[in-house]
């Protein structure tokens, strides 16, 4: 089965002061290249939703397509992304620096062995109790997107209700590395100067 590795590059990115915050650097490098070389190693091919328009020179070579329904937020995001993929996806939002490639590839793997409709590892660190931002979703899951976005419903969430979900337990995410700092993101300049003494220590 053909899966697409999707960069999601969405938000205004308020609490960062409007700044791209996955052109940041972690490590030395850009968080979106992390992001997306961990994809790349999961994945068939990449594909980057953003409605920057200088997002084009952000993954050259890579393809980029905007929200299908503007301003329906990180469901909008990821309708945007099953829309233009056409196939599977492992979707991860691009200010997320330390998710491995090893996780993403156990993602894919279970939803295509097990035929559900998404897949979502397990955190602590969410309230949702799932990382919906991190995950592998099937194609057949957009008209349930739709559908939530149809009836008014943004929560990224939303839709996981009316498909077969399968959650990857924590315990079982906790053999790729520490949960809270495998779906930590970058979301204030606090969050990277965090991200980037954990590099420094190793962690």
């Amino acid at each position: 089965m053909t899966c697409t590795g999707v960069v999601l590059a969405g938000g205004g990115a308020s609490r960062y002061g409007g700044r791209a915050k996955g052109l940041e650097r972690v490590g030395g490098e850009r968080i979106i290249d992390r992001v997306a070389r961990a994809l790349a190693e999961a994945t068939d091919s990449l594909l980057l939703v953003a409605n920057a328009p200088e997002a084009a020179g952000w993954l050259p070579g890579v393809r980029v397509a905007g929200d299908v329904r503007p301003g329906e937020g990180a469901l909008g995001g990821l309708h945007a992304a099953l829309a233009h993929a056409g196939t599977d996806i492992v979707l991860v939002a691009w200010d997320m620096p330390f998710v491995p490639a090893a996780l993403l590839c156990e993602l894919r793997a279970r939803g295509e062995r097990e035929g559900a409709d998404a897949v979502l590892p397990e955190s602590d660190g969410s309230r949702r109790g799932v990382e919906p931002l991190c995950a592998w979703y099937a194609a057949r899951c957009l008209p349930a997107v739709a559908a939530a976005l149809d009836s008014g419903d943004r929560r990224v969430v939303a839709f996981l209700a009316d498909v077969d979900a399968r959650r990857v337990p924590i315990d079982e995410v906790a053999a790729f590395g520490d949960p809270a700092r495998l779906f930590g993101n970058v979301n204030t300049p606090d969050d990277l100067a965090r991200a980037e003494r954990q590099v420094s220590a190793g962690g």
